[in-house]
């Protein structure tokens, strides 16, 4: 994404940079420029403050906003016309729509009557370039209409291959030095690769991943050790029966099957008690933030086997200590 440095008076110009880049360097993909402004938007009695981007259709692609919710992208038959058409964002629809179609409505932005085609996905994110929180609408509708502009905010590019994205930036970097700096030989323009935020919030994520693991770890450490206490005190008080079966003819290995499923089955019901509740804190966040919620199957399946797998580490002690219990013995406990 080519953006210029904070506080430059000098602006990309479409017929120039985009077209200069098209030509010089040949690993871009697709590029288009934007504009964009956060201005006031408005359906019936429901108002959202917003990120407006202008951008050609191409930029669905670039900004990965494919997976449409409801409708789909705007043509480059609006572009050409600069029609008042606009996608939204997951955030402006439901701040304006709730769960309602929003195709076809007509929604007011700056005090212009837009037409809604299409509403994108749920994406996530944060922050001040939210992609959630955006109403895209094509470029000449947003240069010529809306924000009457003549040069452009922003370019974004995609590459046509991911790991030659260094190599890309050099030579976007290298085609605009040719005629974007100042007098003594600063760039006037900023370029900035998305695959680098990838990299970082990897990093991040990694790191949050090792630290919701250390903390489920001694959770499941914690959690088996209370499991082995009650099944030790439960072999405790059940002695005499114990004696009583292996008197009649019980085997070592049946004792040892009855405590040990019921140390499972104990762990068990803990695991579906917690999927419940963890189901109902999901569903319950998401409709406070009003995002879809997302729920795991291969999680919950995970963490269903991880707890028998708890329950069968720490109620083998107990269960093995049942088993070794002597007829005559447990019979004369009191």
């Amino acid at each position: 994404e080519l953006r210029p440095p904070e506080g430059a008076l000098v602006r990309l110009v479409p017929d120039d940079d985009v077209v200069d880049l098209k030509k010089s360097v040949p690993l871009i993909k697709l590029i288009t420029g934007t504009v964009g402004a956060r201005t006031m938007t408005k359906y019936k009695n429901a108002n959202y403050f917003t990120q407006v981007t202008g951008g050609e259709p191409q930029i669905s692609v670039i900004r990965n906003a494919t997976k449409m919710h409801q409708g789909e992208w705007y043509t480059f038959d609006d572009e050409s016309a600069a029609n008042r058409v606009c996608v939204l964002g997951w955030m402006p629809y439901q701040e304006l729509f709730g769960q309602d179609n929003a195709v076809g409505a007509t929604v007011r932005i700056k005090n212009q009557n837009f037409t809604v085609v299409g509403v994108v996905g749920y994406k996530g994110g944060s922050g001040m370039w939210n992609p959630d929180d955006q109403i895209y609408i094509p470029l000449a509708t947003a240069k010529t209409r809306l924000l009457g502009r003549t040069n452009l905010d922003n370019i974004v590019i995609q590459g046509s291959n991911t790991e030659l994205l260094p190599l890309m930036q050099t030579q976007v970097e290298e085609t605009l030095s040719r005629k974007r700096r100042n007098a003594s030989g600063e760039p006037l323009f900023r370029v900035m690769n998305q695959g680098e935020w990838i990299e970082q919030m990897e990093q991040q994520t990694r790191l949050l991943s090792l630290l919701l693991a250390g903390i489920a770890s001694v959770s499941l450490l914690v959690g088996g050790i209370g499991i082995m206490n009650i099944m030790l005190v439960s072999v405790t008080e059940r002695t005499r029966e114990i004696g009583l079966r292996k008197a009649i003819g019980a085997r070592r290995e049946t004792i040892l099957s009855q405590f040990l499923l019921e140390s499972v089955v104990m762990c068990l019901v803990g695991g579906v008690l917690g999927i419940l509740f963890g189901m109902a804190a999901v569903s319950f966040i998401a409709g406070l933030f009003k995002v879809p919620p997302t729920i795991n199957t291969q999680a919950i399946t995970l963490a269903f086997g991880f707890s028998a797998l708890v329950g069968v580490f720490f109620g083998l002690y107990p269960a093995m200590r049942a088993s070794r219990l002597q007829p005559i013995e447990a019979l004369r406990y009191e």
